[in-house]
């Protein structure tokens, strides 16, 4: 079999439009008919032979994954694993007073809808190990997540995260300085729709000591010229002047990758250069914007004292929105002078290695973060505490036995969970994690756990451009669509979603025909469930839009459909377009000017002969404070 890059189109054989056929579909360029081309990305459309081979291979591994779960299971369980018993509820047991160590919700086996439930059976065994013993367990939910990757539905509403947070930041503040805010913003959300809410979360009588806004997910975006960061930061610093954020109020915007670990050094050392604030950190944002990640990150890293990784559990990360439901923390590292001085010859020293003096471990970790993002970064660790060695204990009744014996495992003791002292928190400030705050337009308030895993990307986006004459339609799963009515020349629409999504070319005459028939089915993808799931579904709504080009090499804008993605569109200098974009009812439809990525059309490939589509091209990624092979 020819094997092609990892992100090529190819154009396969005209076929008729069937509900058999696989997703990323295209109309060809003339749109006769009901004939039409589809187009897919090799890596997630192999040949029927080596996609039943796969398939066979998986269901093998998944037989036998499960296998050796089960059987690690049988012996022991892991602490807080309430998924091993029945969810049986105890409405006469009380609360614990303990909060789960991955969402921050208080411990309960009263009511198995709220938050921080815990099957009464395991609850009480948890009870019975000692009062220590429920600290570090997790929630029914939480072990869903982390263990199963499975969402149980659990929707808190809108207005009881924002009580959480506010109630956090209302609080009198400690040795006398009012908190920093770590506001997460994730840049593809632009403009961000929680950012205007933050004045009145804070209330005007609550003194803060600033805002510094955190641009998140900057991995997922593909440079589309020289210097596109700088543009980014520019266009996350007017979001903030339209939200009132200016001046001495706003300490500083930072753009990093929470998850491939980019920008988070120069996030720390900017963190401890704002010590003299001497107050708690808060991390704020809207939902899914990263800030149980950057939670995460900053957890293993020089911001926090140093045997706190041991002591504090991750938060639970997830792309279904509202995982965190109350305040998770810990204690921020006093940035003394011997410590910074410390942190600066430890960053001096690895900027000067390069990839190849990495261990094998860096360098496979390093390839992995590469495949999923654009930015990498690497983030180390100064202070770490020092760890006796373990001492064995040698009991020779386990290791003597006969021929016809099994080796005989002693039980293992209660391990005492490590705790603070007094002496290391009584002066401590604090990093919170906070709740989400929920986004009432957003589309994956409409989705179902499976669905928002397709529309979320999760990898570095691979963006695909299609050329389009006036009467051909463009749509992006069964999310969003966009007309294109009038104009007097064909324009560029390029397509940054996730790669997972479908993008379906057709003209104007076929496109409702397409959408009933298609939508909740495999051709379109997303959403999922055939017509039971469409009853459910709210309709696509328009909004006209009228655009003037600027020329064939910069976008004039971006079509945002909610959270979907977005479509940057191209066209020559004074061109009017005459546009009708899509999106579900009760989400929101945002025209960006000045489009994020306006160069973006420019990453692509060769034109496909006879068709709308480019083939497409994925930028190289660059790994953050590593020398190049070969540099002095």
């Amino acid at each position: 079999m020819l094997r092609l890059g990892p992100a090529l189109l190819v154009r396969l054989a005209r076929a008729p439009l069937r509900a058999s056929m696989r997703p990323c579909g295209v109309a060809a360029a003339g749109g006769h008919g009901e004939e039409q081309e589809r187009f897919v990305f090799l890596e997630y459309e192999p040949d029927p032979a080596e996609r039943a081979a796969a398939a066979a291979l998986h269901r093998e591994r998944e037989l036998k994954t499960r296998r050796e779960r089960e059987l690690k299971l049988k012996p022991r369980r892991a602490r807080g694993a309430p998924s091993a018993v029945p969810s049986v509820s105890d409405p006469s047991v009380p609360p614990s007073g303990v909060s789960c160590s991955g969402c921050g919700a208080e411990l309960q086996c009263a009511d198995g809808g709220a938050a921080g439930f815990v099957p009464a059976e395991r609850y009480r065994s948890l009870l019975c190990e000692g009062p220590a013993a429920p600290r570090g367990a997790v929630c029914q939910r939480c072990w869903a997540l982390a263990h199963h990757g499975s969402a149980l539905r659990l929707r808190l509403p809108p207005e009881q995260h924002r009580r959480v947070v506010s109630a956090a930041l209302r609080r009198p503040p400690r040795h006398g300085r009012g908190p920093l805010l770590l506001y997460v913003l994730d840049v593809m959300e632009l403009p961000d729709p929680v950012l205007p809410q933050l004045p009145a979360l804070l209330g005007p009588d609550v003194p803060a000591a600033g805002v510094l806004v955190v641009g998140n997910k900057v991995d997922l975006l593909p440079a589309d010229c020289r210097g596109h960061l700088g543009r980014l930061r520019q266009r996350v610093a007017a979001a903030c002047a339209r939200a009132g954020l200016r001046g001495a109020a706003l300490v500083d915007i930072r753009l990093v990758s929470a998850k491939t670990g980019y920008g988070m050094e120069g996030l720390v050392s900017r963190l401890q250069r704002s010590w003299k604030c001497a107050g708690d950190v808060y991390l704020l944002g809207a939902t899914n914007s990263g800030k149980s990640t950057l939670f995460n990150t900053l957890l293993r890293s020089d911001y926090c004292k140093s045997r706190a990784p041991d002591i504090i559990d991750r938060a639970t990360v997830s792309p279904w929105p509202g995982t965190t439901l109350n305040l998770l923390k810990f204690p921020i590292i006093n940035p003394t002078c011997d410590r910074i001085f410390r942190r600066q010859e430890r960053l001096k020293e690895e900027a000067t290695k390069t990839e190849d003096q990495l261990s094998s471990e860096e360098k496979k970790y390093l390839n992995q973060l590469k495949k999923q993002g654009y930015l990498v970064g690497r983030v180390g660790r100064t202070f770490q505490q020092q760890k006796s060695s373990a001492e064995i204990d040698f009991d020779p009744d386990t290791l003597s036995y006969s021929m016809d014996e099994d080796p005989r495992d002693s039980p293992k003791k209660f391990e005492e969970r490590e705790e603070f002292t007094h002496n290391e928190v009584k002066d401590a400030r604090w990093c919170f994690d906070t709740p989400g705050i929920v986004k009432e337009d957003c589309v994956l308030n409409l989705l179902t756990e499976k669905e928002v895993k397709l529309v979320l990307p999760s990898h570095a986006i691979v963006p695909r451009t299609f050329i389009l004459k006036p009467g051909m339609v463009l749509f992006l799963a069964a999310l969003g669509r966009i007309d294109y009515l009038e104009g007097e020349k064909p324009a560029w629409f390029s397509v940054l979603a996730s790669n997972l999504l479908p993008v379906h070319v057709t003209t104007l005459s076929n496109a409702d025909t397409v959408y009933e028939k298609h939508a909740a089915q495999e051709f379109l993808k997303v959403p999922m469930g055939g017509e039971e799931r469409m009853k459910e579904f709210p309709p696509l709504v328009s909004q006209d839009i009228t655009l003037k080009g600027i020329g064939t090499t910069e976008a004039v804008a971006d079509i945002k459909l909610s959270s979907a993605g977005w479509v940057a569109v191209t066209a020559h200098a004074e061109e009017e377009l005459l546009l009708r974009a899509y999106t579900p009812q009760g989400t929101a439809l945002v025209v960006r000017e000045p489009p994020l990525l306006p160069y973006i059309s420019t990453i692509r490939g060769a034109r496909i002969p006879g068709t709308p589509a480019y083939r497409t091209k994925k930028p190289p990624s660059f790994v953050e404070n590593l020398r190049t092979t070969g540099s002095r």
